[in-house]
């Protein structure tokens, strides 16, 4: 399960702005997951509640961002929505697809005490 490293390091992270910042809890963090990026969301949601136990975010909210997946055909120049990381374009079939949006995992935003 990568999602509890993820979620580590999402709190290596929240730490580091926290000493940087100075604020000593943190409430509600939004955080952009890409449908592509190959990770489970109920899994990353558990793997957070358990590590940031004891914690600056121990009571932190974690709200997913669902982030659709874009990508634009090296052949026809298509921008193409896609759903797996080995969709074919639907104007000329190749496969041959550079993805522009939804592998990403980021923090977007944090509120904070």
């Amino acid at each position: 399960m990568h999602e509890l490293s993820l979620a580590e390091s999402m709190l290596r992270i929240i730490e580091d702005a926290a000493a940087e910042q100075g604020f000593t809890r943190v409430k509600k963090i939004w955080m952009e997951v890409g449908r592509l990026s190959c990770v489970e969301k109920d899994a990353l949601r558990f793997g957070f509640s358990v590590v940031v136990d004891g914690t600056v975010a121990q009571q932190a909210v974690l709200e997913i961002i669902d982030i659709a997946g874009r990508g634009r055909c090296e052949r026809c120049c298509s921008e193409i929505a896609i759903t797996t990381l080995y969709d074919a374009c639907p104007n000329c079939g190749s496969y041959a697809i550079d993805i522009i949006r939804g592998n990403e995992m980021r923090i977007t935003e944090m509120e904070v005490e």
